[in-house]
């Protein structure tokens, strides 16, 4: 059985709770030159959420979604120590000839 075209997807107000903000460091700039994005996303998002959300707000085709739970750092400050949160990010790989402006906003 052949898929369904994919229709132009509505925005729903949960996708913005999945992406939370692009995540630009180094490595997430070498990533794009390989046509893929790395966003922080919700630690309770799946990676059917992560994509449906990406296609729907940045009107684009997801090639696919690797998720990266990044645990928190001990740290110290004032000589306590305490745990920076951790978070999920999500390196989304988008189709050839596709690209998203992260430094612009939705």
């Amino acid at each position: 059985m052949a898929k369904k075209p994919a229709k132009a997807a509505t925005v729903d107000a949960r996708h913005y709770d999945v992406v939370v903000a692009p995540y630009i460091t180094e490595k997430a700039t070498m990533v794009s030159e390989h046509n893929a994005v790395v966003f922080k996303v919700a630690n309770s998002a799946t990676k059917p959420q992560i994509k449906a959300a990406v296609e729907a707000l940045f009107n684009v085709t997801v090639k696919g979604v690797n998720t990266i739970v990044q645990k928190g750092k001990t740290k110290k400050w004032k000589g306590a120590p305490y745990t920076r949160s951790d978070f999920k990010k999500a390196i989304v790989r988008l189709a050839d000839g596709q690209s998203i402006d992260v430094t612009t906003g939705i």
